[in-house]
């Protein structure tokens, strides 16, 4: 099968540190995949990689089927990215960074410019100073710089950094906009792993620099169980009860006063009912179903969510 990307034994070392080792990504044409990994994991070591802002150490990176290397860079005009925070001229306005931009690109269309500016809900702002923007609005700056030649490929390191929940939820829409209408394809990354959950199709788990599992959102869906969770004032004598009296066997003590129940042959009320006869005191019960969160502990944690 052919990759928008694909990278094989993919290894960045510094000072003879490794940051990532044998990095095997595989990426499709037209899905939203996501990094999921915690701060320090690599992830943007490989997004800078992909970009070509640094050069692996050993390893092989095809973008569109073609080796990237330092001296075949002609492919990342395909690329459109975002690394950590986007750097501006900050004495100019949005509009003369952008065409600075699309200069260096040899790209010259100052409508789709403002086409962008719009789709990050900028409009209006082409001639004011970068300097007073916010981080907020620098990085949807960012992202409108990203999508201008409306590229086949995204790369986007944190994209919702410095938003506020609306903006958040702008940016959610503006990457399946992009992705449904415009068929980019997106790698993307960010800490809100609820925020991935909701738009992505596949993950890939990163973690002490290495790559753990790729996996779809239909998978992991698929392997979800649904789980009740209380908060208790013995917890030792409340597990007895639930084994005894609603023999449930499939239980787990986490921390010292909470439990989480895998067996759903009970209902809540059952549970309260059968704790609180027994003077049991319940100080919190609900429902859960696993979160891609919960996918995400449970593989760097080698299969315990609560590690």
């Amino acid at each position: 099968m052919g990759y928008v990307v694909q990278t094989n034994n993919l290894t960045k070392t510094i000072k003879g540190r490794e940051l990532v080792t044998d990095i095997n990504i595989h990426i499709k044409k037209g899905e939203i995949y996501g990094f999921l990994g915690q701060n320090g994991a690599g992830k943007t070591t490989i997004m800078k990689m992909l970009t070509g802002l640094t050069m692996p150490t050993t390893g092989e990176i095809l973008l569109f089927g073609k080796r990237l290397t330092e001296k075949a860079k002609s492919v990342l005009v395909r690329v459109g990215s975002i690394i950590e925070y986007p750097v501006f001229f900050e004495h100019l306005t949005a509009m003369e960074n952008l065409k600075l931009h699309c200069e260096y690109l040899g790209f010259y269309d100052e409508h789709d410019m403002k086409q962008a500016l719009q789709l990050v809900n900028l409009n209006g702002i082409e001639d004011e100073i970068v300097k007073d923007f916010s981080l907020g609005m620098k990085q949807r700056l960012g992202i409108a710089r990203a999508i201008i030649t409306k590229p086949e490929l995204i790369v986007l390191d944190e994209p919702t950094n410095g938003l506020d929940p609306i903006g958040i939820k702008d940016m959610r829409n503006l990457i399946r906009m992009l992705n449904k209408e415009y068929g980019m394809t997106i790698l993307l990354s960010s800490h809100i792993l609820g925020e991935l959950e909701q738009i992505v199709d596949r993950v890939g788990i990163i973690h002490h620099g290495k790559l753990l599992n790729e996996v779809t959102l239909a998978d992991i869906r698929k392997e979800r169980s649904d789980y009740i969770e209380l908060v208790v004032t013995d917890v030792k004598r409340a597990v007895y009860l639930l084994e005894n009296e609603l023999h449930i066997s499939n239980l787990k003590m986490i921390q010292d006063r909470r439990i989480r129940i895998y067996d759903m042959s009970h209902t809540q009320s059952d549970i309260s009912k059968t704790l609180i006869l027994h003077n049991i005191g319940i100080e919190e019960i609900q429902k859960h179903s696993n979160s891609l969160e919960d996918y995400f502990y449970q593989q760097i944690n080698g299969g315990d969510v609560d590690n």
